[in-house]
């Protein structure tokens, strides 16, 4: 074969030969897998340290993982206070309509069912509303003024009794008596306190007008544009979170509308009960009584203690001693039933409160709003309980799956 043959022949590449003649096929598919697994060792140990060893616990890792989000939430909360507390003059009225709002839903339906248009219903609700209450406070106002002689006399002989009391079991003299009363006198007398009480109760006065008539503006519009309303709130939220939003807000609304009405009618038994107790008794003020204990009966424990305590009261110093523990009786005896019997029925696991979180609310709502927030601070405990239950699938009743309406869009 010429050398021309010779240089068309293929050529092939060869490995190095080994020591042994035979040729290096390179590792195989077994010894790359041991060789990159021993590459990786090292940085498989780096990595699950993830950072230099400061030799804390994992248990003390946990536990200050837990602590910085429960201080996280603390701080949360006392900033959500602190706003509340800050924008009570708001915050306050706008609840009281909410409250209201939850109440008076029905009467505007039922007026819409006369085929009334809405805006007209609300409007007639709203009217209504201040004419009953307006109707109450003259009814109490006039029995006060064409009783004012009469209780008068009995508070002065009133005044008598426990003046006589106070020698007989503490050893007080009437010079002793004579010289407390003067000092109560000059302290609510002098200049500088008079002025002080003057101007709290003028601002307190203003605050009370400017409050009502937030109220009343929030419940005509929740009135007549709830839907709406909380549909554009619904949309504030996330797309993902805005079902859970939708339905846990249905869910306190069911919660705090039971409340309310199950309150209105505990309210009536323990007014009616309690004013017919008076009336049999002879006593007077009797509508202002239990204006008092209806009113009172919106601020569960204390309301019910502090009406209670008036009445009995004012059995003391216009009948005496007797009339007062009989009527004592008998306001126990109305609360009793209403606590035993009308709340459980009414009320039921749907806005079930534990006795501890009720004082706890109570107390709360006085530190941030005084009188009315201790009327609005059950109300809202028994809303976040539901709150609370239904994102955690404990809902006493769960409601059937509800098509979402199209007040509430899901796209963005």
């Amino acid at each position: 074969m010429s050398d021309v043959g010779r240089d068309k022949e293929p050529t092939h590449d060869t490995a190095p030969a080994a020591d042994d003649g035979v040729a290096d096929a390179g590792p195989t598919d077994d010894e790359q897998a041991d060789d990159g697994q021993a590459q990786d060792a090292p940085a498989a140990r780096a990595g699950a340290r993830g950072k230099v060893d400061h030799g804390v616990t994992p248990a003390m890792e946990i536990a200050s993982a837990w602590a910085w989000r429960f201080l996280v939430v603390v701080a949360a909360v006392g900033v959500i206070g602190y706003a509340m507390r800050y924008l009570s003059e708001v915050v306050v009225p706008v609840t009281v309509g909410i409250l209201l709002t939850a109440l008076l839903v029905p009467v505007t339906k039922g007026l819409q069912k006369l085929r009334i248009p809405r805006g007209l219903a609300a409007g007639v609700t709203v009217i209504a509303t201040i004419i009953v209450v307006a109707g109450l406070l003259t009814l109490v106002g006039t029995q006060i003024a064409g009783q004012f002689e009469d209780l008068s006399k009995q508070v002065g002989e009133g005044v008598q009794k426990l003046r006589d009391l106070a020698r007989i079991n503490f050893g007080l003299t009437d010079s002793d008596i004579t010289n407390l009363f003067k000092q109560i006198q000059k302290q609510i007398t002098s200049g500088g306190a008079l002025g002080q009480q003057a101007a709290a109760v003028g601002t307190t006065a203003t605050h009370v007008v400017a409050g009502l008539f937030i109220s009343l503006f929030c419940l005509f519009f929740f009135l007549y544009q709830g839907e709406q309303i909380w549909a554009w709130l619904v949309r504030l939220f996330p797309r993902r979170a805005r079902d859970k939003a939708d339905s846990s807000g249905r869910r306190a609304w069911v919660s705090l509308t039971a409340f309310v009405r199950a309150t209105v009618i505990v309210a009536a038994v323990d007014a009616i009960g309690i004013s017919l107790g008076a009336a049999i008794l002879g006593l007077p003020l009797v509508s202002a009584i239990g204006i008092l204990v209806f009113v009172g009966a919106f601020i569960p424990v204390v309301g019910a203690l502090v009406s209670g305590i008036v009445a009995v009261l004012v059995a003391l110093v216009a009948k005496g001693p007797i009339i007062a523990i009989v009527m004592l009786a008998v306001v126990i005896g109305v609360q009793q039933l209403e606590a035993h019997v009308l709340q459980p029925f009414l009320m039921g696991r749907a806005v079930s409160v534990h006795p501890l979180a009720v004082i706890l609310a109570i107390a709360t709502g006085v530190v941030i709003a005084g009188i009315v927030g201790a009327l609005v601070a059950v109300p809202t405990a028994a809303v976040l309980n539901a709150i609370v239950n239904h994102l955690a699938g404990n809902d006493p009743a769960p409601e059937p799956p509800r098509k979402r309406r199209s007040a509430v869009p899901v796209e963005d």
